[in-house]
């Protein structure tokens, strides 16, 4: 699709805000518009009809990268990876299975966002167990939860809570803390040209909500609660209950108390737990794979 080298493309001499300014002027599309669009690529290969689908969600793909500015790297090269990631969401997007180009965009912007971070950033490159990845993507949101985001090492208390809702050990949580500690950029930092280059606050600006991207976030947790239903089918019964009380409830119980409820020693609970939750990793993979999806790691 060569007339995607006509988009408007994120630079520091540009500065982000004129860039954001510019994405403004593509409007959205209404349902009915979208699916014409994209049906007139899959029949036709038509090459304008995929660049008015791809330039009404730069917007979305601009949004999904503002949510990674805190790994260290230059945003505009964030964005344009998230585009990077819409315009294959485009290329393989089918009208006919019922949801919205959006909906299915937002897998590939943030699968093409996250390769992009796990291929640049050194201190991800010291390690890429599932663990750190999970922690990478997930310790600001997770300290942030626990009223801890600003804090250098973590309190004991915040500490036990971070690794029981990440499924991750304590030391795990306090080597990745402290790689992580003073990565993030100021947000007063110029992104940019130093004679109008916006800074890291520009992107924290409490806009007008937009309806699409609600629909669409909605619609993507919807996509996610139906693919895990199916996968857990792949469970027995026992695997089943262990995983949910272990893995899928506010407050997970312990070990010890479902060692005692199953009659087995708490190793082989864990085990258990372990084996099912790779098992219905797998499965959802598979799933989401048959429907055209792209999970991030």
């Amino acid at each position: 699709m060569s007339t995607y080298t006509t988009l408007p493309a994120p630079s520091p001499e540009q500065g982000l805000n004129r860039y954001l300014q510019e994405i403004r002027k593509f409007p959205l599309l209404e349902p009915e518009e979208e699916y014409m669009l994209a049906k007139a690529w899959v029949e036709r290969q038509d090459a304008p009809a995929a660049h008015r689908l791809v330039t009404s969600h730069l917007r979305l793909a601009a949004k999904i990268a503002m949510g990674y500015r805190g790994y260290g790297l230059p945003q505009a090269e964030v964005i344009s990876e998230a585009n990077v990631g819409l315009m294959q969401a485009v290329k393989r997007f089918d009208p006919e299975k019922g949801f919205r180009l959006a909906t299915y965009a937002m897998w590939w912007i943030r699968a093409a966002i996250q390769e992009y971070i796990l291929r640049s950033w050194s201190l991800v490159k010291l390690g890429t167990t599932s663990a750190q990845k999970k922690l990478f993507f997930n310790l600001r949101k997770a300290k942030a939860k626990v009223g801890a985001l600003e804090d250098g090492d973590l309190r004991p208390e915040n500490l036990a809570q971070i690794a029981r809702d990440l499924s991750v050990s304590e030391d795990e949580v306090v080597e990745m803390n402290r790689r992580l500690s003073g990565s993030d950029a100021s947000l007063n930092a110029t992104v940019g040209s130093e004679d109008g280059g916006a800074q890291w606050q520009d992107w924290l600006e409490d806009e007008d909500s937009d309806q699409a991207e609600a629909y669409a976030e909605q619609d993507e947790l919807d996509a996610r609660r139906a693919l895990l239903v199916q996968a857990m089918s792949v469970l027995n019964e026992r695997e089943k209950d262990i995983l949910m009380q272990r893995r899928l409830s506010d407050e997970p119980v312990t070990l010890e108390d479902l060692s005692a409820s199953y009659g087995v020693s708490r190793e082989r609970i864990r085990q258990i737990e372990v084996r099912a939750f790779e098992k219905l990793q797998e499965k959802m993979r598979e799933l989401a794979k048959g429907k055209g999806m792209a999970i991030p790691a």
